[in-house]
């Protein structure tokens, strides 16, 4: 299941998190590469998909990878208070590890990060570890249109056609505050985005009565950057928590991955579409999503 989810990281058909596991996300994600090459959306892995997933692919799906200064430099955080008035106190929310922060750099759970390098330390450059070849996405395909599936809980970048782009797994929404219906559009992007929080939310757990401002970093609240939507007070953004990405609802925003937030981003502009739907449109079947390029 390893290299299925790689495979799909590499088509732009994100499955979250790479955790070597069937999990729903990657079923998602599967359905949708089915879809878009006009195959079955069964969600399972079949010799077709088989076929098509690894089409063109004559690399190894894990790869070495040594570790750099740059990704052991920090500063990382001791910790990450649960709160967000105590986030409030903090300088930034930084990584806390060289593993948190090599976990993202390759889309993938550090827990397996662990499993595939026993023994090897990752707070020391120089080191040689295995990791997923995620490589980098072709972007000359332009969106025309995002769209929202709020019942699948995944979000979809479709080209002029109507043809898939990219696919991620989101939470979308709560019951506090749910994702609005509708058509709106992207108003601007902000990378490094502090979080500001006002107390009419009235957020399950925070208890304050105050406006509070928690700092940059991929461990605020909104990740690494925020999509601007002309809804206002509504945005697709990154998270801290990658794991529960698909799993889990949201303060009525679209949360991503990090890292697929961030793909998101390059691929969109100002005014881009976007729309919140109940049910997916169809999609036109095709070659799909584009090959990644392997990683420098």
């Amino acid at each position: 299941m390893l290299k299925v989810e790689i495979l799909l990281d590499r088509a732009a058909v994100s499955p979250g998190q790479i955790d070597g596991k069937n999990g729903e996300n990657a079923r998602k994600a599967i359905a949708a590469f089915q879809q878009s090459r006009g195959l079955d959306a069964s969600g399972k892995l079949d010799p077709d998909t088989w076929n098509a997933l690894k089409q063109g692919f004559d690399q190894k799906a894990i790869v070495e990878y040594e570790i750099s200064e740059q990704d052991v430099k920090g500063p990382f955080a001791k910790t990450i208070p649960s709160g967000l008035e105590k986030m409030a106190r903090l300088g930034r929310l930084s990584y806390t590890s060289a593993l948190e922060l090599l976990g993202e750099k390759f889309h993938v759970d550090p827990n397996l990060l662990k499993l595939l390098n026993p023994g090897k330390r990752f707070d020391q450059a120089g080191t040689s570890i295995l990791v997923p070849n995620v490589g980098e996405h072709d972007l000359s395909g332009r969106v025309a249109k995002i769209e929202v599936d709020k019942s699948g809980r995944d979000l979809r970048a479709l080209g002029e056609n109507g043809e898939l782009i990219a696919f991620y797994p989101a939470s979308i929404g709560s019951g506090e505050k749910p994702a609005p219906s509708g058509q709106f559009k992207v108003r601007r992007i902000a990378h490094n985005p502090t979080y500001h929080y006002d107390p009419k939310f009235k957020f399950k757990g925070v208890h304050t009565n105050r406006k509070l401002t928690v700092a940059p970093g991929p461990n605020n609240p909104v990740g690494l950057v925020w999509i601007d939507l002309t809804k206002e007070s509504y945005g697709i953004h990154g998270t801290p928590d990658p794991e529960r990405i698909g799993k889990t609802y949201s303060h009525g925003c679209i949360r991503l991955t990090n890292w697929d937030a961030l793909d998101l981003a390059k691929r969109v502009r100002k005014g881009t579409p976007v729309a919140f739907v109940d049910q997916p449109s169809s999609l036109p079947s095709g070659e799909g999503p584009g090959e990644a390029h392997g990683r420098k």
